[in-house]
């Protein structure tokens, strides 16, 4: 069985972070996400993978190349536009051919038994396709599912839909799916929807209204739905519980080590920093002296954490710099970042309110009582800098000495502290 992952889109949602790579390439404990998909498909025994790429396509294709690294052969086909999921399906129809295909959407996180359990399923019951479920605390984000409870047909899918609709017990779209390949018939008479894109929901339901059996997969273990970039400290948190983590770095005398810790090749942790796991240290950092990082941290590849440092549920993306006396908790840093001496992130309102953080240019509640920054590749602040609760600042901005941010700062951006006049 072949496996299709969609891996096209631009990933809008999770700026800034994508600005600079395709959403699926963001790491995650220490890999790229699309990489723990890989290789749980691997896991599964699947080998034969189509990737539907578009938006920052080389970077995907040049770190993949054809995949026997990983133990696959991997096929890229290019989704020239991008106009929903049913449209991305759509692509892979030559490469499939006549066989049932795994389908994926690139943005969600499952384990490898889910893709074990489902394809089994498929196999023991007359090679129906099936859709995914799984109950979710917020069913208005996604398409409720409604499905024959003895049967388990799947009978109505519902896109958005209001709160006040949604009835009780509502399973919701899981983003996986193991279809014949009739899908594709379905898609191509499938008409645009009212944002302007062929979903491959409205294509399941004209199978369905067709006469075709479309059966329903609860998933029952962990999914995650990477839509937002809290999501990725979520991500985050899941992975590093899971992973066998190994110390093969350096450590120096008098520094402790709490839980599970992984630190990488020819990464040192100087003296008196003091590590309280789970965490995951890159090869090629250079951490303390006197550092205090704590649990659910992911730092990447050849970064620095100068003296006096203390980090907390946080991800640091390679290349980044984060020099002495500086706090960052609860926030994701990206690449090649530069933070001056004495960076804060601020993580609690004082109301202790959830955190609001712009998506799509809307404020939004990430439903988190602490939660730092958010900053892009290449961004610098100046020393003694201090971000609020919940701000954004994009790839490449320069922020000067001393400035306490409140707001959102664009990419390619230069803010520097307005100087109080003297009276």
């Amino acid at each position: 069985m072949k496996a299709v992952i969609l891996a096209a889109g631009e990933g809008k949602r999770i700026r800034p972070l994508t600005y600079t790579r395709p959403k699926p390439m963001i790491p995650i404990g220490g890999k790229p996400h699309l990489q723990i998909i890989l290789e749980d498909l691997r896991k599964s025994g699947i080998t034969e993978v189509i990737l539907i790429v578009g938006y920052l396509q080389e970077i995907i294709s040049g770190y993949f190349q054809d995949g026997s690294q990983w133990g696959l052969n991997i096929e890229y086909i290019t989704q020239t536009e991008q106009l929903g999921t049913g449209h991305a399906t759509l692509f892979a129809k030559d490469a499939v051919q006549s066989d049932p295909f795994l389908l994926i959407n690139g943005d969600i996180m499952v384990s490898s038994e889910t893709f074990t359990k489902l394809i089994k399923k498929f196999k023991s019951a007359s090679n129906n396709s099936f859709l995914s479920v799984v109950k979710t605390p917020d069913p208005a984000s996604y398409g409720i599912i409604q499905f024959n409870k003895k049967t388990h047909d799947v009978t109505t899918i519902i896109e958005k839909p209001s709160p006040e609709n949604i009835p009780k017990d509502s399973f919701t779209n899981a983003g996986l799916y193991l279809f014949n390949p009739n899908i594709f018939d379905a898609i191509q008479q499938t008409p645009k929807s009212p944002r302007g894109e062929i979903e491959i929901t409205d294509s399941i339901q004209r199978l369905i209204n067709q006469g075709n059996t479309v059966k329903c997969f609860e998933i029952e273990d962990f999914w995650l739905d990477i839509g937002k970039p809290w999501d990725l400290l979520d991500a985050n948190q899941h992975l590093l519980n899971k992973t066998e983590l190994v110390v093969e770095g350096i450590i120096e005398e008098n520094v402790r080590l709490i839980g599970k810790v992984g630190i990488g090749k020819g990464t040192i942790v100087r003296s008196g920093s003091y590590l309280v796991g789970p965490l995951f240290i890159g090869e090629h950092s250079d951490i303390g002296p006197n550092c205090y990082i704590r649990d659910y941290c992911s730092i990447g590849n050849n970064v620095r954490i100068g003296h006096a440092c203390e980090l907390k549920n946080s991800m640091v993306f390679d290349g980044s710099k984060i020099p002495h006396l500086s706090y960052i908790g609860d926030s994701i840093i990206g690449s090649y970042v530069n933070l001056g001496a004495g960076t804060i992130t601020a993580n609690l309102r004082f109301d202790k309110k959830n955190v609001l953080v712009t998506v799509k240019d809307k404020k939004m509640d990430s439903g988190r009582t602490k939660m730092g920054t958010i900053i892009g590749d290449y961004a610098q602040t100046g020393i003694g800098t201090t971000i609020m609760p919940g701000v954004i600042i994009g790839s490449y901005s320069i922020i000067g000495s001393n400035a306490i941010l409140q707001e959102d700062i664009p990419p390619n951006s230069t803010y520097l502290e307005k100087k109080k006049e003297s009276t």
